[in-house]
């Protein structure tokens, strides 16, 4: 469902959208919650790292005994978002260890080049997304009086297509897109404030010709 909050560049009054780590993170913890009741979740909810709640209906619905995956469309709001009406999915299946433990499937990125927020040979799946899962996993556990663990592999079908509209090819991110968002909001701004966002952080992060790129979207 569409989020309902708008920000103002100059005269324009422009819708926001939620980043790719807010999607993994409510299709996650929709999907904790399927395998902990045995019973199909319509809609989550989330806090953004933001302050600014988000709430989205829960679809693709597959409750197995041992797994649930489902997933969360992703809504890009009025940002030039090439994830915009992906699909963000989550296989979540309980371990004895009392740990969440996230990983990236089929259309995810792998990072091949130091410098990014992971290591090299680590899924794209940035810091924030991953605090944002363990948080919103471990209140399960808790709601729910469950004392194991949680694995999580997030999975977006298209996601090696989208990537190719992405930046991701020449930072080193190979197989699909990033799972971002420091704040869990996608705050609308045009193509040519993006392009200088990325040129300064290239700029800055260029140190005796080794550059070392970080992406903070």
């Amino acid at each position: 469902m569409a989020l309902e909050h708008y920000i103002l560049q100059g005269t324009k009054r422009l819708r926001c959208g939620y980043t790719t780590g807010s999607c993994a993170t409510l299709s996650a913890k929709a999907g904790a919650r399927m395998l902990l009741t045995g019973e199909p979740t319509r809609e989550e909810k989330i806090m953004t790292p933001k302050g600014i709640g988000v709430v989205v209906d829960i679809c693709h619905i597959k409750i197995e005994e041992t797994r649930v995956t489902c997933a969360v469309e992703k809504d890009g709001g009025d940002d030039c978002d090439a994830t915009d009406k992906a699909y963000i999915y989550t296989v979540v299946s309980k371990i004895d260890t009392p740990e969440i433990i996230i990983d990236g499937g089929k259309g995810v990125g792998r990072v091949t080049k130091k410098g990014l927020n992971q290591p090299v040979g680590n899924a794209a799946i940035n810091t924030t997304p991953r605090q944002m899962i363990t948080a919103e996993l471990e209140g399960i556990s808790k709601e729910y009086d469950y004392h194991g663990g949680f694995a999580v592999t997030i999975e977006v079908p298209q996601g090696e297509e989208i990537a190719k509209k992405t930046f991701n090819p020449n930072l080193g991110i190979v197989g699909g897109i990033s799972i971002l968002g420091t704040t869990g909001i996608v705050e609308p701004q045009s193509l040519k404030a993006l392009v200088d966002t990325i040129e300064t952080e290239l700029k800055m992060h260029s140190v005796n010709g080794n550059k070392s790129i970080v992406i903070t979207p």
